[in-house]
């Protein structure tokens, strides 16, 4: 299969005989393409009928395969992951869009469990549709599934492109190389970091402010950052991460069934079936001053404003620099019990 010449619209995608770096715009409507090739009538401007869904979906094809093949030519100047030049052949671009291509079927059912996954982990979604159309956790996971297909590709630098547009869209950053298993869930997401050798079983589900990080470098004898070695850690099946949980380290590997509550900081493995937590904080809890105040005192003052009365007002300034009578200046004794905040 060929890439069309025109995208979904009829208009001709120009193709460039010169050098040049990727286009951020063109990557987007590729993104965009594939979307709506995922997810049919979802993101579409116009409503689509059974009637012309063939015609629908081989246009998309056409468009998203142009699209590609233009900007897979355009990185193809840039080194591999392993430091060797890109395969360079006439081919390699044609070669990429056709096995990507054939990959659609199988990241249509990955996203499938996706979505599934998200409906039955998040009470306060009504139906697997508003999960489509609302959620950003769907949303970066399905730009980081798009772009691991073409990393395991080989592909230069489009697939971190395309990451690093849905992190800037959700916040949540996942880096392409990561492998992720079916149906995966980041609920809320906001800061949620999954570095680039991540490994993540079937079924688990991570909160916002997670990060699964690397503890350390590793250098070389010239004092550069040994590249291509396991650096993020493992995650088995059917664990939940909770809200800004840290696990750190390549050789750390947190069993199935485990639970890691927020907040705690992991740099060593967990067995199966564990629950991870750290000591509960003690919690100092004193009156509030305005609960303490009696009938007819000033509003905010309390026990605290009884015993340390306020200072005598003092006349404002008007604008022209002169004291204006009968003017006082503001009472704001009340922002030192840290209540006015």
């Amino acid at each position: 299969m060929r890439p069309s010449s025109s995208d979904a619209s009829g208009t001709p995608v120009q193709v460039s005989t010169g050098l040049r770096a990727s286009d951020l715009a063109r990557i987007g409507q590729f993104v965009e393409c594939t979307r709506r090739l995922m997810f049919p009538g979802f993101f579409d401007p116009e409503p689509i009928d059974d009637a012309s869904l063939d015609i629908h979906v081989r246009s998309l094809v056409g468009s998203a395969a142009a699209f590609l093949h233009e900007e897979v030519r355009a990185v193809m100047r840039y080194p591999g992951r392993s430091g060797q030049p890109t395969n360079a052949g006439s081919d390699f671009a044609e070669n990429v869009v056709l096995a990507f291509m054939l990959r659609l079927v199988g990241l249509r059912q990955m996203l499938a469990l996706d979505v599934q996954a998200a409906f039955d982990g998040d009470p306060a979604a009504e139906h697997t549709d508003e999960v489509v159309l609302c959620y950003p956790g769907l949303d970066a996971v399905f730009a980081h599934r798009l772009a691991h297909e073409l990393y395991i590709l080989g592909v230069p630098l489009l697939p971190r492109l395309i990451a690093e547009q849905a992190h800037s869209r959700t916040g949540i950053d996942i880096h392409p190389g990561a492998k992720i298993g079916e149906s995966f869930f980041v609920d809320h997401g906001s800061g949620t970091v999954i570095g680039e050798t991540s490994i993540i079983g079937k079924q688990v589900k991570v909160y916002q402010g997670v990060t699964l990080g690397a503890r350390s470098f590793p250098k070389d004898e010239r004092g550069r950052a040994i590249r291509g070695i396991k650096r993020h850690p493992t995650i088995g099946d059917r664990v939940n991460i909770y809200a800004g949980a840290v696990i750190l380290g390549g050789d750390t590997v947190i069993g199935d069934d485990c639970v890691i509550a927020g907040g705690v900081f992991v740099t060593s493995s967990v067995p199966p079936g564990h629950v991870v937590q750290q000591p509960r904080a003690d919690l100092t809890l004193r009156p509030h001053a305005a609960s303490t105040a009696k009938p007819g005192d000033k509003k905010g003052t309390g026990a605290r404003a009884a015993a340390a009365p306020p200072p005598a007002p003092s006349p404002v300034a008007a604008q022209d620099g002169r004291a204006t009578a009968g003017t006082l200046s503001p009472d704001l004794h009340w922002l030192g019990d840290g209540a006015g905040i």
